[in-house]
């Protein structure tokens, strides 16, 4: 007797207010017609799409996948809703899912939903599960985002007070400063709450404590960049390859050549993770001023000839693997050189 096999595949595209759902069943290796519906992004949609996925017969394990892509917050009731109902949900790079669909003419989100469908039913054997949500990690990464946001508030601030006093009168100037103060100080205080909560989820976290450690072993990588690295990574799942983690940071170069016409150097891609770019372009700096096996590098492929940011970018690649590596092996790194003074 032959037995019945039924999968599911759901796109969800989300947007702020709400999300839209396309639902195919393929019965037998047979596609069924594609169903959709949209719901309000907040917690009363999220009981309706409950609701209208259990009125179709979708079953709740490996047998059906869901497909969105990554928004940043707002996806977050789904993938709540998921992983609570031990639904298989993937959440993917926009850019990758995008380029997937080929020319494609005309949008909404009705269709964009129904082409997350598809791509599902298409890439589900390539495609792997996104790990359950993890209450505690979102919390690290809205403290790390909120940091970020206040530094550049309280920097912005002082660069425009140090501006206007090469052009006001020294009264002025004095009244300018005295009323952003509260201000500053006010932004300044918040920074430093922020930073102890950080520390707290480090402390009582003993997956992220042992990250923690390694990650500040490697010469160059201070508190900021081991707690991003964390966050951004969702502390290593998958175990990123040093490769991997180069790209996705833009510090991994790239043949650019092509038959006899295009013959360029390599170069790292523009699509990246900028702060961690950013991060890790000081991770470099302070390496080559403090370790003496980056400063000797350094030095050594500056005298060859190779320009400095071809040469820095080495550096910042050298840092990228290294974390990698100690992050795999769970073993420290291991710090003969010599600090310079």
């Amino acid at each position: 007797m032959k037995i019945s096999t039924t999968k599911f595949f759901i796109g969800i595209d989300v947007s702020k207010p709400y999300f839209d759902v396309s639902l195919m069943a393929v019965v037998n290796h047979v596609k069924q017609p594609v169903q959709t519906a949209r719901f309000d992004n907040n917690a009363t949609g999220i009981k309706a799409l409950d609701k209208w996925l259990k009125g179709h017969g979708v079953t709740f394990n490996e047998h059906s996948l869901v497909v969105i892509e990554n928004t940043g917050i707002y996806h977050r009731l789904i993938w709540s809703f998921c992983s609570s109902r031990n639904l298989p949900i993937h959440i993917g790079n926009a850019a990758n899912i995008k380029w997937s669909f080929g020319i494609a003419r005309g949008k909404n989100d009705k269709i964009d939903s129904a082409r997350l469908c598809n791509y599902a039913f298409r890439e589900s054997d390539a495609l792997t599960a996104t790990e359950p949500l993890n209450p505690v990690l979102l919390h690290l990464k809205d403290f790390i985002s909120a940091r970020t946001k206040l530094i550049k508030q309280i920097t912005s601030l002082r660069v425009s007070i140090k501006e206007l006093g090469n052009v006001n009168e020294k009264p002025h100037q004095k009244l300018m400063e005295r009323t952003l103060r509260s201000a500053i100080d006010g932004i300044a205080k918040s920074i430093g709450n922020i930073e102890q909560e950080i520390k707290k989820i480090i402390e009582e976290n003993k997956a992220f404590k042992s990250n923690y450690k390694l990650l500040v072993g490697i010469p160059g990588i201070g508190h900021v960049t081991a707690i991003y690295l964390i966050g951004c990574t969702a502390n290593f799942a998958g175990s990123p390859s040093g490769k991997q983690l180069a790209c996705y940071a833009g510090v991994a170069p790239f043949e650019h050549s092509s038959g006899i016409s295009i013959k360029g150097r390599t170069r790292v891609h523009r699509m990246a993770n900028k702060e961690l770019k950013r991060l890790l372009h000081l991770c470099a700096l302070s390496a080559i001023q403090h370790n003496l096996e980056i400063k000797n590098y350094y030095d050594r492929k500056r005298d060859e000839g190779k320009h400095s940011m071809a040469v820095l970018n080495a550096v910042r690649n050298k840092i990228v693997l290294r974390v990698a590596a100690v992050i795999k092996n769970q073993i420290p790194f291991k710090n003969n050189i010599k600090i310079a003074a």
